[in-house]
């Protein structure tokens, strides 16, 4: 795979991805984990995995919606394969080669995961669409860890470095918030918080990878010169 197409590949995906859920997001038929009377989605009632469900929470057959859901997640998956020909932009550093491989892997393994989450309905296959859910996110932040020390030794604007730094930093908060904030289906008042926070770290994560994109060109752009 070139790296000019790989690197659009990786960019180009994270936007669909946040396209296609929101066009999914419009087709939803109703529903929510409380209340199955709720007309259509709901920002703050549904979680995206209610996208996925083979029906709806208000009892109605969910096929269009979850549909865009697992193609969504699935063009999201050709990113983790793109990102398996990263490490030859950095091929002139050994060491800098080892650990994009590592990254690459990690990063690779968890987009993997969340075409999982797309093909596990959380209705028909809940533990597995739970697994799937939680380790995409958990593989992501060594996965960017490996990444940082890459870019932090080479030649790349420090800016980049911010923005894997709180891409890293977010999903952190995020799977600890997963381990100790409260269940959402035996406490109502849990269901906002743990709503909003599931969206807010996949809407940050795909505008991370898509900006983390650019160091990827500079540095193409560095081993040309």
């Amino acid at each position: 795979m070139k790296l000019t197409f790989a690197i659009n590949l990786i960019r180009y995906s994270s936007i669909f991805f946040v396209i296609g859920i929101l066009i999914s997001m419009y087709f939803y038929p109703g529903g929510n984990i409380h209340n199955p009377d709720q007309e259509g989605y709901s920002f703050t009632q549904n979680f995206l995995s209610d996208l996925g469900g083979y029906k709806s929470h208000s009892g109605e057959i969910n096929f269009l919606s979850s549909t865009l859901f697992a193609i969504s997640l699935s063009i999201f998956a050709l990113a983790g394969i793109a990102f398996l020909s990263i490490p030859r932009l950095f091929s002139d550093d050994q060491v800098n080669f080892y650990l994009s491989i590592l990254g690459a892997t990690l990063f690779f393994i968890g987009a993997i995961f969340f075409a999982g989450v797309g093909f596990t309905p959380y209705d028909l296959y809940f533990k597995e669409h739970v697994f799937f859910a939680k380790n995409s996110f958990r593989l992501m932040i060594p996965a960017s860890f490996f990444i940082l020390i890459v870019l932090a030794r080479s030649k790349v604007s420090n800016s980049y470095l911010y923005i894997i730094t709180f891409f890293m930093i977010s999903t952190i908060t995020y799977v600890i918030y997963l381990n100790i904030g409260g269940n959402p289906i035996e406490n109502q008042a849990d269901l906002v918080p743990n709503v909003l926070a599931q969206k807010l770290i996949v809407f940050v994560s795909m505008f991370c990878i898509f900006l983390v994109t650019f160091a990827f060109s500079q540095k193409l752009k560095n081993n040309l010169k």
